[in-house]
């Protein structure tokens, strides 16, 4: 698959991960596969054929499918932190995360030089702004909900570093045009060609993220789907269209 913003075929350039995979080297828990996460059909379906990540990854399906419980997992397999932040962060409140990050292994590309990555996962963002703020003396706290992540993704995390990019649920905090505003970011990302993204949304507009991947998640596990072809994006177009035809099932 070749990135609409990518002049060459994004096999040839050097991105931070090229496979993720079942782990089946040095100690590998068991697993029950009716015992979750194992019985998500899409963590089964990743841990039964793995995936090949292009320069951005978006996944996108109703809740309970398994997009936070797989991004989660790929980060930590990684090297991220759970509750977010860029390679190194410590932090921890209340472990949460599934196991797994314990059974994945990332298959990095011979010739990236980088394990650098950044987590952005909105439910712990609140946690991760007191962790920055007692180690680099950054007030994001200071700010609303939605400037903080903007201030995070414009700032030097973004702009001056490359490697792994997992998002979960960004829009949580994002208006439409601070959802536009991040495309652009995603964009210069990939336009860049050392950096990856791989992002979970509910998002029709972070969805349209030109030269992405768009995996559905449903209970058969992950296909490929056209951006037009979503669930996600016919829901929202039919409401726009009549909101009447949804509002009249609500009582």
């Amino acid at each position: 698959m070749t990135s609409r913003r990518t002049t060459r075929p994004w096999h040839d350039i050097r991105l931070p991960v090229r496979r993720i995979e079942a782990r089946v080297h040095g100690e590998v828990p068991e697993r029950r596969e009716d015992v979750w996460p194992f019985d998500v059909p899409a963590v089964a379906q990743l841990l039964r054929e793995g995936l090949d990540p292009g320069p951005a990854t978006v996944l996108v399906g109703e809740n309970g499918a398994g997009k936070s419980t797989l991004v989660e997992g790929i980060a930590m397999a990684y090297g991220l932190n759970a509750e977010g932040g860029s390679t190194g962060a410590q932090h921890v409140t209340r472990p949460t995360e599934s196991p797994l990050h314990e059974h994945l292994q990332v298959v990095r590309h011979a010739g990236s030089a980088t394990r650098w990555g950044f987590f952005l996962r909105a439910e712990t963002m609140h946690s991760f702004y007191t962790y920055v703020e007692g180690s680099f003396g950054e007030n994001f706290h200071g700010r609303s909900h939605g400037e903080g992540f903007r201030d995070l993704f414009t700032g030097p995390r973004f702009t001056q570093k490359f490697g792994l990019y997992v998002f979960d649920e960004p829009e949580s905090a994002l208006s439409f045009t601070s959802q536009l505003h991040l495309l652009g970011v995603l964009l210069e990302l990939m336009d860049r060609g050392d950096s990856q993204v791989l992002m979970a949304t509910h998002s029709p507009v972070l969805a349209s993220l030109p030269g992405a991947t768009l995996l559905q998640l449903d209970e058969k596990g992950y296909r490929p789907v056209a951006w037009e072809d979503l669930d996600l994006v016919d829901h929202y177009r039919r409401f726009l269209e009549r909101p009447e035809r949804y509002l009249r099932h609500l009582r």
